[in-house]
């Protein structure tokens, strides 16, 4: 359909006028050279009936009120289904640290450096096929990759059942790293096609506010399925892995029957015979991206080389991935050990599993608590990094505390640190945000999600058996990343403000033809455009 056609068919109501989204000054830059941009080969992308570009009209206008209706419909029915994916995604990547709490070492005869050892090798392959899993997602289309994904780690670890011996551990735990690596960085891409920038950082919270809760519910499945030990001849870790990959695998067919292509196309399958859309709020979901963010006209297009080039370039997106490898390091001994952690206070195996349970609950409200204050106050670096002062303060309480300290003070203790408002959502949103391309951006969430996994290869080595059961020397190696970390955040949003500074400068100096110039150019050059402001 035209889109001088869509422009008077999807006229305003005179009454609510007043209240349009969007005057003219914010919208110059689309209007200018329009028809020019629609007919061009810049974006790669499809321009079929059912491509997001199709749906885009700089000419549409309407209320507040109706885009948060289009937003709601994202919420209601397919934010629920995301949170499902990475819910199973958590559960299944949680339960390694209840079976090594269950004797699994001992069971098939090997030490906590095999342990540590394959958890090094987890971690450099969860990383490589997270940096190309967007890619791959732009290939396959994240709709259908996501699915693909969740089906097979679920049969690998529904494989964890057979494993006899320590090179049977090593084989499954390089399997899943491979399958499930692809995931996140697929599901950043594909919710980038669905809400604003603006919108993302809290669903991003909530995202991995769900992991927390499937962290939680994990410890407490395998407080009870841990007592089947011995039934039909199995360990209790046995059945924890046989029971979440069945559940993955149910969630992975329904995953891929459910989830849309895009806005355009959300009928049929699990998801009803009646799309979620009105035609008119197709074009609002797709126009109002356009808006918040000029480089979505092209977000099925694919990656090229040169946007491989442009994020590596990026100073910026360096940092990012500082923050994350290095003020994350801490997690890989928490996370891995953390039932082990609690086992050593003087809890039995069940009651240690059991205990893990309300530190991750109250981990997943506080950071969504903050994500959701940082999209308010639309500020990112000082909470950032006050959540990075928080798990340091953590790390050096628990490392005060001696081996006759009272265990339920060791419990708080580790109940305060592992609850620090996470970053990584924060992060994540703070970068993407930042980009100001398609293509950056799904190469940099790929990136972000590898180095959010790669600390793992060292991180790995900081709890060492001849350091059991306290880890004076590990806390002491975790408290000095923590520091680290916090510090950086103060330097990246140092380095964004300095890049606003010098555009302003930059732009103050150009002349009237260099400004429509760089007007007509800040789509191509994203944010190395004198016209880009980065979020602080």
């Amino acid at each position: 359909m035209p889109s001088s056609r869509l422009a008077s068919q999807h006229e305003v109501p005179p009454e609510k006028q007043q209240n349009l989204v969007g005057d003219a000054d914010e919208r110059t830059f689309l209007l200018e050279d329009a028809v020019h941009r629609r007919s061009s080969s810049t974006y790669g992308a499809p321009k079929g009936p059912h491509s997001l570009d199709a749906y885009y009209d700089e000419n549409l206008q309407y209320t507040p009120d109706e885009e948060d209706e289009v937003l709601q419909i994202l919420d209601r029915k397919l934010f629920p289904f995301i949170l499902l994916t990475t819910f199973v995604l958590n559960m299944d990547r949680t339960n390694i640290s209840n079976a090594i709490s269950d004797n699994l070492a001992q069971d098939l005869g090997f030490t906590m450096n095999t342990i540590n050892t394959a958890t090094a090798i987890y971690a450099v392959l969860f990383a490589t096929f997270c940096m190309t899993g967007a890619i791959a997602a732009k290939i396959a289309g994240p709709s259908r990759w996501i699915p693909t994904l969740m089906f097979s780690w679920g049969l690998v670890t529904l494989a964890h059942a057979l494993i006899k011996d320590k090179y049977g551990y090593i084989t499954v735990r390089c399997l899943i790293a491979v399958t499930e690596g692809g995931v996140i960085p697929t599901t950043l891409v594909y919710l980038g096609g669905f809400y604003k920038g603006t919108e993302l950082a809290t669903r991003l919270a909530y995202f991995w506010g769900v992991q927390s809760v499937a962290s939680a519910s994990s410890g407490l499945m395998a407080s009870g399925l841990l007592r089947l030990r011995g039934l039909w001849g199995l360990e209790g870790w046995k059945w924890l892995f046989i029971v979440d990959g069945i559940i993955t695998v149910v969630a992975a067919v329904a995953t891929w029957y459910y989830l849309p292509v895009n806005s355009i196309r959300t009928q049929g399958g699990l998801r009803g015979a009646k799309p979620w859309f009105t035609e008119r709020q197709v074009y609002i979901s797709v126009t109002r991206l356009v808006r918040d963010d000029a480089s979505k006209r092209g977000y099925e297009k694919r990656v090229t080389f040169s946007d491989i080039k442009d994020t590596l370039s990026d100073i910026g997106i360096w940092g990012h991935l500082l923050i994350t490898s290095v003020g994350h390091t801490p997690n890989t001994p928490l996370h891995t050990y953390f039932p082990s952690i609690i086992k050593s206070f003087n809890f039995n195996t069940y009651a240690s599993n059991a205990l893990t349970a309300p530190p991750h609950l109250l981990h997943g409200v506080i950071m969504i608590y903050f994500v959701h204050r940082s999209d308010r106050k639309r500020e990112r670096g000082y909470h950032g990094a006050f959540s990075a002062g928080w798990q340091l303060l953590g790390w050096i309480w628990l490392r005060s505390l001696g081996p006759d300290s009272n265990r339920l003070l060791k419990y708080l203790a580790v109940v305060i640190l592992s609850a620090w408002p996470y970053t990584h959502p924060l992060n994540i949103a703070w970068m993407s945000e930042n980009t100001g391309s398609v293509g950056k951006r799904t190469v940099s969430s790929g990136m972000i999600i590898g180095a959010s996994n790669i600390y793992g290869l060292w991180g790995s080595q900081i709890y060492r058996e001849d350091d059991a059961p306290d880890f004076r020397r590990g806390n002491l190696i975790n408290i000095a990343f923590s520091a680290v970390a916090f510090g950086l955040w103060f330097y990246q949003k140092g380095l964004y403000a300095y890049r606003n500074r010098r555009n302003e400068a930059l732009w103050e100096k150009m002349s009237v033809e260099e400004r429509k110039r760089e007007e007509n150019g800040r789509e191509e050059k994203g944010n190395r455009s004198v016209l880009f402001r980065f979020t602080t």
